[in-house]
C-alpha cells in the first residue's frame, strides 16, 4: 500500500524463466493469450484445467507444455517460480492466489488484479527491443500505449535501416 491507503506501483521487472516451472490454472482465453510468450521464454508450463482451447490443445501435443486436464488441486503449484489465476471461477483463482502466496510464488490473477502479487504487462517486440506497459489496471490503456511505442520503435528501425 503507499500512503494514501492505495496500492503501491509495482517494480517493473524482467523474468527469466528458461527451464523454470511455470503453472498456468485455466484453459481459455487469458491463458491462451499468455502462453506463446510464456514458451517463447522457455519455461517449462503446466496449464491446469479441465478443458484448453484448441490453440492449447495444440500446444499440449506439440510437448511445448504439459496439461493436466482437471480442475485445481492444492499441491499443484509445488516447484513452481510463476503462476498465473486464469479461470472464469474467483473461487478457484482466490484459490491459487492463496496457495502461492503461501508458497512465496508471484501469482498473477486475470480477474482481481488487485489481489495479486503480479501484473502482466501489454508487451511488444521491435528488433529485439521490449516494451512493457502498466497502466494502473487499465488494460486497454496499457495496449494504446505498447501500440504507439511499438509504432515508434518500428518507424525508427526503418528511418535506420
Amino acid at each position: 500500500m503507499d500512503s494514501d491507503g492505495g496500492l503501491a506501483a509495482p517494480y517493473l521487472t524482467g523474468l527469466r524463466l528458461t527451464g523454470r516451472r511455470v503453472v498456468v490454472v485455466g484453459g481459455g482465453q487469458v491463458a491462451s493469450r499468455r502462453l506463446p510468450r510464456l514458451v517463447e521464454a522457455g519455461a517449462r508450463v503446466c496449464v491446469v484445467a479441465p478443458t484448453v482451447s484448441p490453440a492449447l490443445a495444440r500446444a499440449a501435443e506439440a510437448g511445448e507444455l504439459t496439461w493436466w486436464p482437471r480442475t485445481f488441486r492444492t499441491g499443484d503449484l509445488e516447484g513452481a517460480w510463476y503462476v498465473l489465476a486464469a479461470t472464469d471461477d474467483a473461487e478457484a483463482n482466490r484459490a491459487v492466489s492463496a496457495e502461492a502466496e503461501r508458497l512465496r510464488v508471484f501469482c498473477v490473477r486475470a480477474d482481481r488484479a488487485e489481489e495479486a502479487t503480479a501484473w502482466t504487462p501489454a508487451t511488444g517486440e521491435v528488433d529485439g527491443v521490449q516494451v512493457a506497459v502498466l497502466a494502473g489496471r487499465r488494460p486497454r490503456e496499457a495496449a494504446r500505449v505498447r501500440d504507439l511505442l511499438v509504432g515508434v520503435l518500428d518507424r525508427l528501425r526503418r528511418r535506420a535501416a
